[in-house]
């Protein structure tokens, strides 16, 4: 059996691994690999189509039951950019500061992956009456397409326990709806010319404007609009669309032969994308009639919900107090991993509103507390 380590070692050796999304997560898969395997674990990679990435799959205990009982902690390795100037040390080197624990991807979200893998390596699979498995994915940040890749590539006769614990930092409040985040991308093409002699070309970025005036007005429309459980979002009880990138031209004296517009939109669950979408290609085919305009869909990150009778969140509520229903504004792999069947929860240690940030930490108290609600919940629902 590999030594294991504290939660705090474990954490500093995964934000050691650089696993930025634009790079390879199989390191980091490796490490853990090593670090569970053991007897009584069963270890599965799903490798990502081009065999750079994997979600890695890790059974502790007996088969899964046609019961579903057990339980599945879930979390993802990537982690986003770590090159601001703010950074006032190496944000792949975890850093200790008193109440705080200091790195890139301490809070979103290798301080709950550490706790996970731990409590997998600690447990005795064969006191075990239902499996604890571990569920870890990549690319959660460019939009849970390692989630989606699981989802389509798991096979349908390999049940999971249907009780879910996803990791995001939510400072250890129970979440049991999220909105999903809706990307597109919209291309003007036109024809390239001196821009002395602008009559031999044909400006894309002119109609492009016309578009984002479109998108603001459909923008404008979609605040005033109550969709259906708009009531656990006070904050913005609507789908919030952004138009958030815009490329075009090459040269001030050249007429621009292309212009790109990106836009993303959180949707409510119980919405489905695919109205949303053609509201948006209508309101851009309106006033590019005439115009070289193509509208791609570029990532779906679906909404969750879960009724709070289920028995994952009756066990988080008991064991946190908590009495109130709790959403989040920002997608997870939950949209897709309810398509298997499972009911997933988002609860964990850390802050939203420090992830994706410089000098992003993780309180050590709510690593320490959550470690305690894992212990405490692990034996309820698997021994």
């Amino acid at each position: 059996m590999n030594t294991l380590l504290s939660d705090t070692e474990l954490l500093t050796r995964l934000v050691a691994f650089d696993t930025t999304s634009c790079n390879s997560n199989l390191p980091l898969v490796d490490f853990l690999c090593d670090y569970l395997d053991r007897p009584g674990i069963e270890i599965v990679r799903n490798e990502s189509p081009d065999g750079d990435k994997a979600n890695l799959v890790v059974f502790v205990g007996p088969p899964v039951e046609a019961s579903r009982q057990g339980l599945v902690l879930s979390g993802h390795m990537d982690v986003v950019p770590a090159e601001e100037p703010e950074w006032q040390g190496d944000p792949f080197r975890l850093r200790d500061a008193e109440d705080r624990l200091i790195g890139r991807g301490s809070s979103d979200m290798k301080g709950f992956v550490a706790l996970a893998a731990n409590r997998a390596a600690r447990l005795d699979p064969s006191r075990l009456r239902h499996p604890l498995v571990l569920l870890l994915t990549y690319d959660e940040e460019l939009g849970t397409l390692g989630a989606h890749h699981f989802v389509d590539t798991w096979p349908r006769q390999r049940t999971l326990p249907r009780n879910v614990i996803i990791g995001e930092p939510t400072s250890l409040k129970v979440v049991r709806l999220h909105k999903g985040h809706l990307k597109m991308r919209i291309q003007l093409d036109g024809v390239p010319a001196h821009s002395g002699y602008p009559h031999l070309g044909h400006n894309a970025i002119e109609p492009a404007g016309r578009v984002i005036q479109a998108l603001a007005s459909l923008r404008r429309e979609l605040e005033k609009e109550r969709p259906e459980n708009h009531h656990f979002f006070p904050q913005v009880p609507f789908v919030a669309l952004n138009v958030a990138r815009v490329e075009g031209g090459t040269a001030i004296n050249i007429v621009p032969e292309r212009c790109t517009v990106e836009l993303g939109a959180r949707v409510l669950p119980g919405m489905t994308s695919d109205t949303l979408v053609d509201r948006i290609r209508d309101a851009v085919e309106t006033v590019t009639r005439g115009e070289r305009c193509t509208v791609e869909l570029t990532g779906d990150s679906p909404p969750m919900l879960l009724e709070s009778e289920a028995p994952i969140c009756r066990c988080l509520y008991r064991l946190t107090g908590q009495q109130d229903t709790v959403s989040a504004s920002f997608a997870t792999d939950a949209g897709w991993l309810q398509h298997l069947g499972l009911d997933c929860t988002i609860f964990g240690p850390g802050s939203i509103e420090v992830a994706h940030k410089p000098e992003e930490f993780i309180p050590k108290s709510e690593l320490f507390q959550a470690g305690e609600m894992l212990d405490e919940l692990i034996p309820q629902l698997c021994q």
